[in-house]
């Protein structure tokens, strides 16, 4: 005999984006020679930032072609790390950012840090974001009419 067990609903798995840690030694030219690896194999960085401290930095980079710089990396033996951000499309950044930031406090999705993306996909302004629950934060910003954008929205 079969039971009818209601439906359970799951949290929304929204489209994340590859980040690369690439670990470098704070000297002149470091960040120069990643991007330089990048651009030589046709992969665009798409969004950057940088922490330093005094022996070394931390540059934080979402490209065009993931895949494609994992192997990169890996070949040219270039110390890196990979974590999944998620890129919202921010149409009116003045208001729509107060109201990012309030949806994912409610939530209590916590946000370790941010960036902007250095193109503007489908014509409006985009941010990482990486936080502490990714789903979450797609599911909440889903919900309050956020755009999320995925690697293939992101890509040239």
């Amino acid at each position: 005999m079969t039971a009818n067990l209601p439906q359970t609903s799951s949290k929304l798995d929204g489209p994340l984006v590859k980040q690369f840690s690439v670990f470098l030694p704070n000297k002149v030219g470091a960040m120069l020679e990643i991007v330089k690896l990048l651009s030589t194999h046709h992969t665009h960085v798409v969004a950057l930032s940088v922490s330093e401290s005094t022996d070394s930095a931390i540059a934080r980079i979402i490209a065009s072609d993931p895949q494609g710089v994992e192997k990169l990396f890996r070949e040219n033996n270039v110390g890196f790390g990979v974590s999944q951000v998620v890129v919202v499309e921010m149409r009116e950044v003045a208001t729509q950012l107060v109201k990012l930031l309030a949806a994912l406090v409610m939530a209590e999705v916590n946000v370790h840090f941010a960036y902007p993306l250095l193109i503007r996909p489908r014509g409006f302004s985009a941010i990482a974001l990486h936080v502490d629950d990714t789903e979450c934060a797609s599911s909440v910003l889903t919900g309050e009419g956020f755009k999320m954008l995925s690697q293939d929205d992101i890509t040239r």
